[in-house]
Order: structure tokens, then C-alpha cells, then sequence
């Protein structure tokens, strides 16, 4: 009989091609046990909850015997006894007993956070002080051989001094010291004694002769002294005892131990900083206008304040889990300050509505009075606790005269110190916004237009003020990470700067994040080393993670130095295509040429450029819309152009105006300018048209489109035939792309690219997926966008009004060079003609228009390679 077979399947591990024993609940992840031990260490997945696959089963073994009752299984466990009962256990019957799965699974739950905190922090960490315990063997061998030849040279020492001892003695104190004196003078004394005691005995004798004569003598009879305390010289002569061995050894080979205390890895052995950041999620925040401040506390929950009296608790989803009533923000506009803070044990500390310093219980049931204002005319404006005193650090504001300081608490809301000046009297803050602590319990204020560091014991380190290329900061929120790197955002440029402990600028941590998210306030969670970063202008908070652990089983990893550089790169493509088209037959000038330039009539400025011949454009201020010749001539005026200094009107193919009317409407006048039509009629007014331009290379229109309640934009694709094909409005992670799209235009690779008013060029492949934002150079000094056009080498030109340049970029987002730089009075509009490769740029301050030419044909002949420029042209 033939043996049958029952396939069974194995669950295949999701990272590896193990067996699988562990599955995640946070996540989809089945694992072997060597993935797991790498799941629940990463930082990226620290929070999961990984169980086994017996668990999600809920499968317990209850058909174990009693030991005492052999027969017997357990079924019930003895709360009092903490023993495990079959049902001939009968002394524990008073007792309260329960079931015995029951009883199982409420001690692993007890269980749960020390097996976590197990799995992903003790079993990371401990193998590497364990590495370094086993390094110290060598270490200490090395370091001890050191102190050998110390103590061999300090016997040498010891014995040379004792020979120049012995010698000076024998020379010079047993030479000279005065033994003939002394027994010189004890000799006089006794011959003197002898003398008198002679005298004595002579008179005494003759006292018969002359009787008179001794009578007078007996009020005046000598002491005979016994002892005339006369010093044995000899006798004073004695050697020391021999040197005890004890203490010679002390005396040389004394090593000591400067510190003690318990074995610890800093976090610069166990973290790194991440070649980039990585976006986690966002939450869009119910109940606050905007985010302030975020104070994290526990368990993946942050408070977060506005600048309009509101304070809730949320949690990672986003939901409101407390509310607190009292407070009061004190805020003057949107960036706010830092009025609150979690101390270690879990408590909100905060600045209420009478500038008093409140406790609310982690559990937020109790309130009480911490601090009570009382230091007049002295406003309380932002909070912190040290993570390692618990103390509590107020940053102070005065009106009249307008001053800042720095005071200290301690937990008993006792004053400590108070931090004002620097050592020659000059005041370090002018109102003190945010304020924070660092691990070297450094204290980081982020002030009006600085950033002021102090020791702890108030002495000034540095003051931050201006970056390395030359842009000022305004900060806004700040905060520092495991590293004792300094955070802050830049209200300037919308980036958030990365600075090392000591004040040395790093990297851009973040750079003109997408949409409407302008970063404020900054709270880093020291358990996940998540950074949560609050927006300027709206309800959004972004969670990132930008530090990760090493791996300790590996060689030497990448430091936080080594990753300083990747953090400003821009994005490129790594696979480059070879030369086709106009690249192998074009190449740039090494210098832009001007044509000519003329003054356009019926015009106060040059808002915006649409090339409809090779001699012929549209161009609009804020009333009007002309077609003009080269010569400035008005050959049509529109009278319904909307008014908006915006990209408001784009040509087709067939060189038709496309525009955005007074209704926001779209329409198209036709070539002979006699007949106009509603191409696109508006049909939802939450959204009005931006700007337009008319696709060369599949003959759709693109939109932008501005929701002014919103405050946010979109981009919008429309066929030929007017039918709405595609919407672009947010990245992958869920994050607005735009606020409001001023400018649009297209490349040749098919990218979309679009001038926002939050001052970045936002690029999107031409399926709508981001590509990368530019916001000036050097990365993050920050742009002011306006007109914007591609050429036939699919380079990025686009004007800035702040510099008052035209930038060159490849399509990859790579700064090229500043085209023009002195030529034009404010550059503000450009358009590009590919028949004769001429560059038109209009002027913001006025009306004129100049024509240049920087691309010329390749030399076929010499094929000499194309110029690349890398300074001004």
C-alpha cells in the first residue's frame, strides 16, 4: 500500500527565505528569528509589537501535571501563593484563585514592556559594552605598561634623592653642628657650681675664727642641686626606624582611579545621522490654528499650542486626546514661543493666562501653582526641563526697557540662577522664544534673530546669528537630539539647520519641505529619536526620522561628520543617457549676448511672457494685456484678462491665447484675434486659476489653481477637448505640493514645473510623483521665484527677485550658474523661442524687454564639447 503524502506549507520569512516563527502586529512582516532580532532594534520599526505565531493563536499548553497530585492537570492559580492548582489542591480553596489561562496572560501582559524594552534597547546596547569590556583588556595592558615605566623612573628618583640626602648630611649638618659648644658650656656651668660650693665648705671650715662673719652667711647657704638637668649629648644620637614596604610601594605605584561610576556607551557609539531624513507621516491636527509648539511626552503623544489659546494632547493618529482650558498663548502672531513642557516624570508644565507656571499630573487630573509670577515687570515667555537635574529653565521678556533672561529653578521652584549678561555686561537676549537644554546641559535659547548658547552656569559660549553662505536667520522652534546636535527652524528660508553642540553649522536637515508646510516648532522624542516638526501656517505636524543606530556587528559605519555633505546634495539622476537630439547639436555660450532691447507701450511692467512668433509675444502688467512686435508696437489689446501678477495666459500650437479671464474662467481667443471662447468654464469657486501654460509635447493644458481659504494649491491637467485628465496636489507621503502656483511651464522630459509663492520651484514627473524642490544657492539661502521657462537643453531658467538674477539649473534641480547677473533691471518674466534659441526677459521695475542669445550650434566639424558653466556667466 502505497504511503500517502499531505502537502504541508511553510510560512517563508518576509526579509529572508527563513521559516517564519514571529509576526508583527504594527506591521505586515512575517519573520525568522534572526529578522526579528534586527525588526525590533531597528529605530525605523522600534515601536512595533512583534509576538510569535503560538500567540496569534492564542494557543496556551494547559495539560501539565501537578507535581503533587501526579495524576492531575492544572487548571486554576493561586493569586495569594502565586502557585498553579489541579483540583485536589485543596488547602488553597479560601483562597482566591482564577483561571489558569486567565492568569497567564495578565502576568505576560505585565511582562509585555520590560520584554520590549528587552528586545529592542538592553540586547543593543549591553553586547556593545561587552565589546568594549573585552577591548579594555588591551587597553588597560597598554595603558598600565605606562605607569611601569612611570614607577621604575621614580624609584630612580627616590634613590638619587637619598644619596643627595645622606651626602648634605654628612657634609654639611654633621660638620657643622656645634657639639664643642654645648659641652663647653654645661662644663663652665659645673666648675662654676664647684666654685661656689668650694666657697661654701672654705667659709664653713674658718667659721670658728671668725664667728660673726658666718652667722651673717645663713640666710644665704647655696642649693646643693642633685640634678643640674645637664644633657646627655650622646644619648640624643638615633637612626628612624627602616621604611615601612608598605608604604614605599604606596609611595610609588600609586594608581588612582580619577573616576568611577558605572559603565556607560555614549550615544555617538551607538547612533548615526542618516545620509537623509526619512518622512514618516503627517497628522493634520483638529483644534489648534497652527503649530506653535510641540512638547512630546509619552507613549507617541506630543502636546501641541497655537498662538490663539488653544493646547491639546494628540496622539500619532492624530487624535485629540486632552484639551487644557487655561491656557493662554501671549503670542503676537503665528511663530509664538515655547510656553510648555514634560518633565521626566511625565507632567505638563506650562505658562497660564496669569503668568504663572502650572504642573498638570500625568494623568491630568491635579493642577497646581509651580511658579507664581512675582517677579515684576519680568513676563514668564518660554519653558524647559533639564532631562538631567530636572530643574526648570524660564526664558523671561521685558517690554521697558526691552530685555531678555534666562532663570533656573529647581524642583522645589526654588531660584538658582539667573542668566543676563554676558562678562562684560552686555545683555545676552532680546526676548527669548524658545529654550532648551543640551546633553552637555549647554542652554540653547532661541532669541530675536540669534541663537544664544550658554553653559550651564551661565557663562556665553556662542552666539549664532547668520549662516556660513551668508543668509540671516530669524529661528523660530528649537531643540536638540541624541547626538547634542542643535535644531532650529529657519523662518527666513523655511529649512530647519543643523548645528553641532559647539555652534559649527552642519547640514539643512530640511529644505523647503513640500506645499504649505513651513516648519516652526520641533520637539525630538528621545525614546523612538523621531523629530516632530510643527508647521508655520496650518494645522499639519510632520514626523521624520533622521538618526539611526549603528551596527555595532559591523566595521567602522558612517559618523555624523561623514554624512554632513549628503544631507545638501540635491537629488540626481545616477544614470545618465547619452546625448541625443538638441544636446549633440547645441551647446551654451561661454557668455549670454544681449540683441537688442526695447520699451513696450501701453504696459507698466513685464508680469508675464507668451511667445507667439518669432517677433511677436503677449505681455501683461496688473491691468493690462498687450501683443507686441519687436519694435514695442500694440498690435491687440484684451480688455477681460484677469488682473492677477501672475503666469495668467500661455499660447498654443496653433498659436492661439489661451488665458484666465475676469471669472477665472479659461478662454482662448483665436488667431485672428477677432473671436474669444470659454475653453474651461470655473466649476467649483472654492478654487480660482493660477496660471496656465499649453503643453508642446502632448497639447494638454496645465493649471494652477489657488484655494484661498485653504491656503493651498494644486496643478491641474486638461485634453484638448477641455477634459480634466490628471490632478496633482500632493506628494507621495501625502504632503501638499503647492500653496500657490504663480508660475507653470513644462520640460522636454515631460517634468511640470512650477514658481510657489512660498518661495521654491516645486518639479513633478509627468505622472505627478515630486522630483525635487529647488530653493536657491548654495542649498537653502533661499529664492524668490517668479517667471519661469525651459530650453531646448532642457535647462531650468528661472527669475529671482531677490537676487535679482536668472538661475540655470539641469533638469536634475543642479545649480548651473546665475545667466544674467547685471545686464537687467530686475529680470521677472522670461520666455524661451526653440526656433531661433532666444532667451526674452521683461523687467519687474518697468517696461522693457530685452532679447539675449546664450545657445549656439555645436561645431560638427571639431565636435568641441559643450560648455558647462560653473560660476556667472
Amino acid at each position: 500500500m502505497a504511503t500517502s503524502r499531505i502537502p504541508c506549507k511553510v510560512h517563508q520569512c518576509s526579509k529572508c527565505f527563513g521559516n517564519t516563527e514571529y509576526m508583527c502586529i504594527s506591521c505586515p512582516d512575517e519573520l525568522c528569528s534572526k529578522c526579528k532580532e534586527k525588526h525590533v532594534k531597528e529605530l525605523k520599526t522600534l515601536d512595533h509589537n512583534v509576538m510569535t505565531y503560538r500567540d496569534k493563536s492564542n494557543y496556551i499548553r494547559t495539560q501539565e501535571f501537578c507535581v503533587r497530585h501526579s495524576s492531575n492537570v492544572y487548571k486554576m492559580y493561586c493569586e495569594l501563593c502565586e502557585l498553579s492548582l489541579c483540583d485536589h489542591c485543596g488547602k488553597h480553596k479560601k483562597h482566591r484563585n482564577i483561571d489558569l489561562e486567565t492568569a497567564y496572560k495578565t502576568k505576560k501582559q505585565q511582562h509585555k514592556e520590560t520584554i520590549h524594552t528587552i528586545r529592542s534597547d538592553a540586547l543593543f546596547y549591553r553586547p556593545v559594552i561587552l565589546t568594549n569590556i573585552n577591548s579594555d583588556f588591551k587597553t588597560c595592558l597598554t595603558r598600565f605598561s605606562i605607569f611601569q615605566s612611570e614607577m621604575v623612573t621614580k624609584a630612580q628618583t627616590f634613590k638619587d634623592l637619598v644619596n643627595f640626602v645622606l651626602n648634605d648630611l654628612m657634609s654639611n649638618v654633621f660638620c657643622a653642628f656645634n657639639f664643642k659648644h654645648r659641652c663647653l658650656k654645661q662644663k663652665i656651668e659645673i666648675i662654676r657650681h664647684l666654685l661656689r660650693l668650694q666657697h661654701y665648705l672654705y667659709k664653713y671650715e674658718r667659721s670658728a675664727i671668725h664667728p660673726i662673719q658666718f652667722l651673717k652667711m645663713k640666710s644665704h647657704l647655696p642649693k646643693i642641686q642633685e640634678n643640674l638637668n645637664l644633657f646627655l649629648h650622646t644619648s640624643q644620637f638615633s637612626v628612624r626606624d627602616s621604611f615601612s614596604e608598605k608604604r614605599i610601594a604606596e609611595s610609588l605605584g600609586g594608581v588612582k582611579i580619577i573616576e568611577k561610576g558605572n559603565r556607560t556607551i555614549g550615544n555617538e557609539c551607538l547612533l548615526k545621522v542618516m545620509s537623509s531624513p526619512e518622512f514618516i507621516q503627517s497628522l493634520t491636527l483638529a483644534g489648534v490654528r497652527g503649530c506653535g509648539h510641540i512638547s512630546c511626552a509619552r507613549l507617541n503623544r506630543v502636546w501641541v499650542s497655537d498662538d490663539r489659546d488653544n493646547l491639546i494632547l494628540t496622539n500619532i493618529t492624530g487624535v485629540n486626546l486632552h484639551r487644557l482650558d487655561e491656557f493662554h498663548s501671549h503670542c503676537e502672531s503665528y511663530t509664538g514661543y515655547g510656553p510648555h513642557t514634560v518633565n521626566n516624570e511625565g507632567d505638563l508644565i506650562y505658562i497660564n493666562r496669569n503668568y504663572n507656571i502650572n504642573k498638570l499630573s500625568k494623568d491630568m487630573k491635579t493642577t497646581t501653582t509651580f511658579i507664581e509670577k512675582t517677579d515684576y515687570p519680568w513676563i514668564p515667555w518660554c519653558v524647559d526641563v533639564s532631562p538631567h537635574t530636572g530643574d526648570l529653565l524660564v526664558g523671561m521678556y521685558r517690554n521697558k526697557p526691552k530685555s531678555g533672561k534666562v532663570t533656573r529653578y529647581n524642583q522645589s521652584g526654588q531660584l538658582t540662577l539667573t542668566i543676563q549678561h554676558d562678562n562684560r555686561g552686555i545683555g545676552l537676549y532680546n526676548r527669548p522664544s524658545y529654550i532648551k537644554e543640551n546633553n552637555n546641559r549647554d542652554v540653547v535659547v532661541s532669541d530675536s534673530g540669534t541663537v544664544v548658547v550658554t553653559e550651564y552656569g551661565g557663562r556665553h559660549r556662542f552666539t549664532y546669528a547668520i549662516h556660513p553662505f551668508g543668509s540671516k536667520l530669524v529661528p523660530l522652534g528649537i531643540c536638540t537630539d541624541a547626538l547634542s546636535n542643535i535644531l532650529v527652524c529657519d523662518g527666513m528660508n523655511s529649512t530647519v539647520q543643523m548645528l553641532n553642540k559647539d555652534g559649527q553649522f552642519l547640514s539643512y536637515l530640511l529644505i523647503r519641505p513640500p506645499g504649505t508646510f513651513r516648519p516652526c516648532s520641533l520637539s525630538y522624542d528621545i525614546n523612538t529619536h523621531r523629530l516632530w516638526v510643527g508647521s508655520y501656517n496650518n494645522k499639519k505636524v510632520c514626523v521624520y526620522r533622521y538618526v539611526t543606530r549603528l551596527d555595532t556587528s559591523a566595521g567602522p559605519n558612517l559618523t555624523t561628520a561623514d554624512a554632513i555633505e549628503s544631507l545638501n546634495v540635491v537629488p540626481t539622476n545616477d544614470t545618465e543617457k547619452p546625448q541625443q537630439d538638441n544636446e549633440c547639436l547645441l551647446q551654451l555660450m561661454s557668455h549670454p549676448k544681449i540683441l537688442y532691447s526695447f520699451t513696450v507701450t501701453d504696459v507698466e511692467s513685464c508680469g508675464h511672457i507668451s511667445l507667439v512668433a518669432s517677433d511677436q509675444v503677449w505681455i501683461n502688467d496688473r491691468n493690462n494685456l498687450i501683443m507686441t512686435n519687436t519694435t514695442g508696437d500694440t498690435l491687440d489689446h484684451l480688455e477681460d484678462c484677469n488682473s492677477d501678477f501672475t503666469g495668467l495666459h500661455t499660447v498654443n500650437s496653433d498659436s492661439e491665447l489661451i488665458y484666465i479671464d475676469e471669472e477665472y474662467d479659461i478662454s482662448k481667443q483665436s488667431t485672428d484675434t477677432e473671436t474669444d471662447t470659454t475653453f474651461i468654464q470655473r466649476p467649483d469657486f472654492k478654487w480660482r486659476r493660477w496660471s496656465v501654460y499649453w503643453s508642446l509635447l502632448t497639447g494638454d493644458l496645465l493649471v494652477g489653481m489657488f484655494n484661498i481659504k485653504r491656503e493651498t494649491g494644486k496643478v491641474t491637467r486638461y485634453n484638448q477637448s477641455g477634459q480634466l485628465t490628471q490632478t496633482i496636489h500632493h506628494d507621495m507621503n501625502g504632503m501638499e505640493l503647492y500653496r500657490q502656483p504663480n508660475y507653470i511651464t513644462e520640460n522636454n522630459n515631460g517634468d511640470i514645473l512650477v514658481c510657489d509663492s512660498l518661495k521654491v520651484v516645486v518639479v513633478v514627473d509627468l505622472g505627478g510623483r515630486h522630483r525635487f524642490s529647488y530653493s536657491g544657492h548654495p542649498p537653502g539661502s533661499g529664492i524668490s521665484p517668479c517667471g519661469i521657462c525651459t530650453d531646448a537643453m532642457s535647462h531650468i531658467l528661472v527669475c529671482d527677485n531677490k537676487t535679482n538674477t536668472v538661475h540655470m539649473l539641469n533638469k536634475d534641480g543642479q545649480f548651473l550658474s546665475h545667466l544674467l547677473t547685471k545686464e537687467m533691471d530686475e529680470p521677472h518674466s522670461l520666455t524661451y523661442d526653440a526656433n531661433t534659441h532666444r532667451l526674452w526677459v521683461g523687467s519687474y521695475n518697468n517696461n522693457k524687454l530685452c532679447v539675449y542669445i546664450y545657445i549656439e550650434q555645436r561645431n560638427a566639424l571639431t565636435d568641441e564639447p559643450a560648455y558647462c558653466p560653473c560660476g556667472d556667466a
